[in-house]
This record gives C-alpha cells, structure tokens and sequence, in this order.
C-alpha cells in the first residue's frame, strides 16, 4: 500500500486503522508541538532513524500497562528505598539522558535535536513530564512521556543504577493511580515493560481505549506526594 506523506500545513492524519501491516499510518510534515500533540490524542507517535523522514506510527498490537496491573516485586520495593524521586525538575537532562543510552535492540538513537526541541516545548506547556531518580543528589535514572486526558504516552527511559528506572516508573504508577488516570500507553512491546505487568491489546482496542479517556481533564501538581505510599 502507499503511505500517505504528510505537508506541513496540514495537521490533519490519516485513520490510524488503515496503517499498513508494520504500523506505519504517515511519514513527512514536522514536529509543531500542535502536530505531535494531535498525533498522540490519535494514537499516533512520531518515531524515526537519523536522516530518515519522519514516520508516525500506530503498531498493532499496541501494549499498554494497566495500572493496577504493574507487578512490584519485593526486590524492586527494597531497592526502591536507595532513591529519592523528583516530578519536571529536570525534563531537559532526562530526555538527554534517555537518548545516550545504549540499547540492545536497536543502533543509534531516535531522540534527535528535532525531539529534544518539540518534547521541551511540550514539556513547558505542561503536556510532556518526567520522573527522576535520585542517589546521593545525583540524576541516576527516570523517564519522560506525553499525557493525553487520563493516559500517560511512555517515551523513554534512562537507567545509571540499577533499578533506577524501574523505581520511576513505579513512583509514576502509584501516582498515577491517586490521580485517577486510565492507564499507560508503552507504545510497542517489549520484555522488560511485560515483566512489569504490561500487556498487548489489538489496537482497535487501544483506539477506543484512547477516546474514552483523552478527553478527560486532570488537575494535580505533577509534584512527589510524601503521604503516598509505595
């Protein structure tokens, strides 16, 4: 099938259903925070390899972590104790963080200039937020992702201590529950987020999954609650 090229004066995308078997529903257009922010309340993200076009993608099957699904082990709780954790203090040095990090399956890094860019403005307009994890004072882990009504989009995550990113993420998880959203969008499937409790759904699914929750306003702080317990 053809794939749809996108322009940049048109921030409207293709249905997400009709993208071809690997997931991939446009290339082209840019990265306006306006476009990106559309793409993600359609299930769409943006994701492509230096000097490549840019490619927006809807994979089927798409895995989500149901939050009360996320499985806490008791070496992660006791671990969990080494770190003290931040909300958006420091967005700029975790997505730098997580485009450094060497990762098994893939070479190089899809956080480019044109990421760190887009996802910063998004992050000060309050769309985009980070956790980070903490040892002795220093930034050793955390993650960063998109939210979209009561749905977190996972981006990506760095560790520099063991069980540093895990923590994050069970930090976000705990949080995420006392704020009452819906659940976390982890893109594509991988081992280490299905060892946490994370499952495929067909993306049908996810799409209607999506539109019952994006719409839905959440107020809190994005701050580290002391009283909740993990």
């Amino acid at each position: 099938m053809n794939i749809p090229r996108l322009n940049k004066y048109d921030l409207i995308f293709p249905d997400p259903r009709k993208a071809n078997a690997d997931g991939i529903v446009a290339w082209g257009g840019d990265l306006n925070p306006s476009r990106v922010l559309r793409a993600y309340q359609h299930g769409i993200f943006p994701w492509y390899s230096k000097d490549d076009p840019i490619i927006w993608w809807s994979p089927d099957p798409r895995l989500i972590m149901e939050l009360d699904d996320f499985k806490l082990s008791k070496s992660l709780r006791k671990s969990m104790k080494k770190f003290t954790y931040k909300f958006d203090t420091a967005f700029t040095q975790v997505i730098e963080a997580c485009k450094e990090v060497p990762r098994d399956d893939q070479q190089g890094t899809w956080i480019n200039k044109e990421i760190i860019e887009t996802y910063t403005i998004l992050h000060g307009m309050g769309i985009a937020h980070c956790v980070e994890s903490y040892y002795e004072d220093k930034l050793v882990g955390g993650l960063y992702g998109v939210v979209v009504g009561s749905v977190f989009c996972g981006e990506s995550m760095f560790s520099k201590k063991t069980d540093a990113s895990k923590a994050a993420y069970a930090v976000l998880i705990n949080h995420l529950k006392h704020w009452n959203y819906s659940f976390v969008d982890c893109q594509v499937p991988t081992q280490h987020l299905k060892s946490l409790g994370a499952k495929e759904i067909q993306r049908d699914e996810f799409l209607k999954k999506l539109e019952n929750a994006r719409f839905e306003d959440k107020e809190h702080s994005w701050k580290v609650e002391k009283n909740l317990t993990i």
